[in-house]
């Protein structure tokens, strides 16, 4: 094991990689929770959903331990389970059976871009500020679905959206928000599942005292089997229809987004680089993230990525892949546990929902807002997502903007071949939906 992780060449050892992988898994924990009460709105069962999403978090964190030996944990990607529930399923009408397809499908395209190097030509073609600014936008679009599941963002004929009325649920919500905000800032692990939990056992008991609507499912005991009904049910060749095209495309480049963004950052975080400042086995770390995605599609869940959360571990000292193996070895008792987590109402998780958007805010700090033919594509795409409850959207008038303001500041060197493809592949998607 030493040899095998490197551990001399990483400064490092077995109690400190434990430690690290329990760390991360205490950070990433609430996807247990959170993905599935996000894909149960489009008809999923929610058990079942827990279900692919513990097989996509253990298989896809102990190959990127084992293969890519990266101290990072793999999971259904926040920003990619709302797009597969409100922008695919509810949005487009897209079956969620077909949606799963495309997922599967992305999954193949992701694996042929990292296997072929092709990514390299994709990301040198992605402007950063772009880049950043859809990631921002993807996290204003989680927040909002976590205002309107936590019941304090409602419909409002006059003003579109309004603010709820004051009720005990919109108390238990805000003070759920705010007690995991406060754990979150003295950096106590596991805030996110303790304010779920605790947010849970103050709803629990507005349901029961004052019947105010909170809806919390009858005790139905602690275990039970896995529900593995959702293995399989993916119809990928509906997915290959030109209605969904568009919908493996948004897969696709989230991803990639996603990947890249993480895995640089936590490298940063962790100088986890290799002699050409890159980091490190980067190569086998998105291969292991398309895999995720792949197996994602086949279990029952939205795609996987690579995990921000798990800087969490880089910085209690894990530096090799053993962190990563931990971690996914603490995901696997989740597997009988679904009865206890599906009492679990949705203003609970709509705290966490909230605070990942917040997470995903940092990158826009990175945009360069006084040059304008940058900051007005950024824009642009950073606030289409939310406001047209679309990433497609946002990706889509992102790039088309970013051209469109390059051209007219005489910047035709800065838009390379493969932008112009994307674009091509952009406008196919607007005139297909």
């Amino acid at each position: 094991m030493r040899s095998y992780f490197n551990f001399e060449q990483y400064k490092t050892n077995v109690q400190t990689e434990v430690l690290a992988g329990t760390a991360t898994f205490l950070a990433t924990a609430y996807i247990i929770i959170v993905n599935p009460s996000i894909l149960s709105k489009t008809g999923m069962p929610f058990n079942a959903v827990l279900t692919a999403t513990v097989i996509v978090c253990f298989f896809s964190s102990l190959l990127m331990g084992l293969y890519a030996k990266n101290p990072i944990v793999v999971a259904p990607g926040m920003g990619l389970n709302a797009f597969f529930t409100y922008t695919a399923v509810l949005g487009m009408g897209v079956p969620w059976q077909t949606a799963l397809g495309a997922v599967f499908w992305s999954g193949i395209l992701f694996l042929l871009l990292s296997v072929f190097n092709i990514r390299t030509y994709i990301v040198k073609a992605i402007p950063r500020p772009l880049r950043y600014a859809l990631a921002a936008g993807i996290g204003l679009f989680i927040t909002l679905i976590g205002l309107v599941n936590g019941g304090f963002v409602i419909k409002n004929d006059s003003t579109i959206i309004g603010h709820a009325p004051n009720s005990p649920s919109l108390v238990i919500f805000v003070t759920g928000l705010f007690l995991t905000a406060i754990l979150l800032v003295k950096r106590v692990k596991g805030a996110i599942i303790i304010g779920i939990i605790v947010t849970t056992i103050l709803a629990y008991g507005i349901g029961r005292w004052w019947n105010e609507g909170v809806t919390i499912v009858n005790f139905k005991g602690f275990f039970a089997a896995p529900d593995f009904s959702l293995v399989g049910k993916l119809d990928p060749w509906g997915s290959l229809k030109l209605s969904v095209l568009p919908v493996i495309f948004a897969f696709v480049f989230t991803d990639l987004f996603d990947s890249l963004s993480t895995l640089v950052g936590v490298a940063e975080a962790g100088n986890l680089l290799d002699e050409n400042g890159d980091p490190r086995n980067i190569k086998k770390a998105l291969i292991t993230d398309s895999l995720a995605t792949l197996i994602a599609g086949i279990a029952g869940s939205s795609p996987g990525t690579a995990y921000i959360e798990s800087a969490v571990g880089v910085e209690q000292g894990g530096r090799t892949g053993l962190t990563a193996v931990v971690a996914a070895l603490l995901f696997l008792p989740f597997l009988f546990l679904a009865p206890l987590l599906s009492m679990i109402p949705s203003i609970a998780t709509a705290t966490a929902l909230v605070l990942v958007g917040a997470f995903m805010l940092r990158p826009v700090t990175r945009i360069n807002w006084q040059q304008s033919d940058e900051a007005i594509p950024a824009f642009i795409g950073m606030v289409v997502i939310p406001f047209t409850y679309s990433i497609t959207q946002g990706i889509i008038w992102g790039f088309l903007s970013w051209t469109v303001m390059k051209l007219a500041a005489g910047k035709k060197k800065e838009i390379t071949w493969t932008l112009l493809v994307i674009d091509a592949f952009c406008i196919a998607a607007l005139l297909m939906s």
